[in-house]
């Protein structure tokens, strides 16, 4: 059964990293296409996309997928394929529902977003991305339910082929999309961006063949076990869709942290902006904050979560047979692997912020600032849900919905006077003590209701910082020498700092985390054999 779960598990995480570092990826040539100032009417579309889509889905696989294992496991086949039929239906309500709202209410957002006098775009602009990208909330339910169903019986490759092919569909549409209108159909920035948003519905339907394809092929299979089915619950639809909320809802509080926080800043940001000298070009800043660093800060937290969220189930399996100790180690564990791999990827992305800017977009001290201001926060962004999902295991799920309001609504009250303060870096900072005061209060909850205490994770953190700070002096030197050899004036120029800074860096890291015996402490003590080969 561990070999099923640690299989099933890390093909998931090989699929979202992949899907997720093409998400990072293909903004390179996009930004080259539509330009700085046009990349924020991209990001105004994706916000509210991304909020309703978490609202309408995030919590429906987990959902599906822990009812249909349920009743499997009780040799109840059948109850299984009701909520399949009857599910397709109400996810198809779900996202016809969702669809209406975003385009329907298009105006009202672009209203609110954006100013009459902005320089760039205008309302009519921003409502029509808007409407063009809510095409995909048609689409994108209809598929969870089917993924859920596939992991319901312990089968994570649809989920893992499918997210890899949406995101590799929306990305060629994208592009070619993007490239035919401006460049072949003489359209304008606007109608390329039109374009490059309505790639979500054509991804979507993309991943659904591919769901479909292992349907057909799994079916056969599907019915035998129907056929012998050993028990039968007559679960009443409505029971059934009670029990499926208990999953899901704590699920969609945390599917919707991330846009909720981003979709603040959307709404307040530009008129926060509106007596600052620089209120003319709010909108270009709000789309380096939102989406052009937002992109890259998000890649320490894919490198962390992975790893992290793979130790979760057996929270759950500790806390349910009472052993405390054990519960408290698999804790120490979780929280020391995310620490351990996130700091040292934002140390580093931090030392060369300048450099990554410069490959993903262009040149820029602002959007070069800005991520390297931004970039913290992935620790946050981190932590977050790791908390939240431990605070699932040991049966406290109503906590996750209360703190992440209140961490909202103080992000709420401080985002405009701080913005008004120190622009996109209050943006920042009213995040920061959001997410802070969330996740102080998951941990909070956590030492109250389990008595968790830990000298050891105190003492690694320390260890852990301090082999930061050491990694942060060996990066920094690396940095100035390689730059006087090459300095980054071509994307070339900048790729070849980042990889030689990074790998100095990264070797420092590694060396003195097995030579400490840390390393070891996390990941196994097979490492033992790589300190002696390299005499550490």
């Amino acid at each position: 059964m561990s070999n099923t779960l640690f299989k099933g598990t890390a093909i998931l995480t090989l699929g979202l990293f992949l899907s997720k570092i093409l998400g990072v990826i293909y903004v390179i040539p996009f930004y080259a296409m539509v330009g700085e100032d046009n990349i924020g009417l991209y990001q105004y579309a994706y916000i509210p996309y991304n909020l309703m889509l978490a609202v309408a889905i995030s919590g429906a696989p987990l959902a599906f997928s822990k009812y249909v294992s349920k009743y499997n496991s009780l040799g109840d086949y059948e109850t299984g394929r009701r909520l399949l039929k009857s599910g397709l239906g109400a996810m198809i309500v779900t996202g016809f529902v969702s669809f209406l709202f975003l385009y329907l209410f298009a105006d009202v957002l672009a209203n609110i977003t954006i100013r009459d006098d902005d320089k760039f775009h205008s309302v009519e602009d921003v409502a029509s991305v808007i409407r063009w990208v809510s095409f995909a909330l048609i689409v994108v339910p209809f598929m969870s339910l089917l993924r859920g169903f596939f992991q319901g019986y312990s089968f994570m490759m649809p989920t893992a082929i499918s997210q890899l092919i949406e995101q590799i569909v929306r990305i060629l549409f994208l592009l070619v999309g993007a490239y035919l209108v401006l460049n072949v159909f003489d359209g304008t920035t606007k109608d390329a961006i039109e374009v490059a948003v309505l790639s979500a519905f054509v991804g979507a339907l993309g991943g659904l063949i591919v769901l479909f394809y292992y349907w057909r092929k799994k079916k056969p299979e599907y019915n035998l076990l129907l056929e012998g089915s050993t028990t039968y619950h007559n679960v009443k639809l409505s029971d059934m869709y009670k029990e499926i909320l208990v999953y899901a809802v704590p699920v969609v509080f945390l599917g919707v942290a991330n846009p909720l926080f981003q979709f603040v800043d959307m709404l307040t940001f530009n008129r926060a902006m509106s007596g600052s000298e620089n209120a003319a070009v709010s909108g270009t800043y709000l789309g380096m904050l939102n989406f052009q660093t937002h992109k890259l800060v998000m890649i320490p937290v894919m490198l962390a979560t992975g790893f992290s969220m793979a130790l979760i189930p057996l929270v759950t399996k500790y806390f349910t047979l009472n052993e405390h100790t054990q519960l408290s180690n698999t804790l120490d564990k979780t929280f020391q692997v995310l620490y351990f791999l996130t700091l040292p990827a934002v140390v580093g992305m931090t030392v060369l912020a300048n450099e990554l800017y410069h490959l993903f977009y262009s040149p820029s001290v602002v959007g070069s600032d800005i991520l390297a201001h931004y970039l913290p926060v992935a620790i946050l962004f981190s932590l977050f849900p790791v908390t939240a999902a431990i605070l699932q295991g040991i049966n406290q799920q109503k906590w996750i919905i209360l703190n992440l309001l209140v961490g909202l609504l103080i992000k709420l009250a401080l985002n405009i006077p701080l913005i008004a303060l120190w622009e996109t870096n209050g943006a920042i900072a009213a995040t920061v003590i959001g997410y802070s005061v969330a996740i102080f209060m998951n941990l909070a909850v956590l030492v109250r209701t389990q008595d968790y205490r830990s000298k050891l994770l105190v003492r690694r953190i320390i260890l852990i910082t301090v082999m930061n700070v050491v990694m942060l002096i060996v990066a920094a030197i690396a940095r100035l020498v390689v730059i006087q050899i090459m300095p980054a004036e071509s994307k070339f120029g900048a790729m070849f700092i980042i990889l030689i800074v990074g790998s100095i860096g990264g070797l420092a890291y590694g060396a003195l985390a097995l030579r400490l015996g840390i390393a070891q402490k996390l990941f196994g003590e097979r490492l033992t054999k790589y300190t002696k080969k390299f005499g550490l």
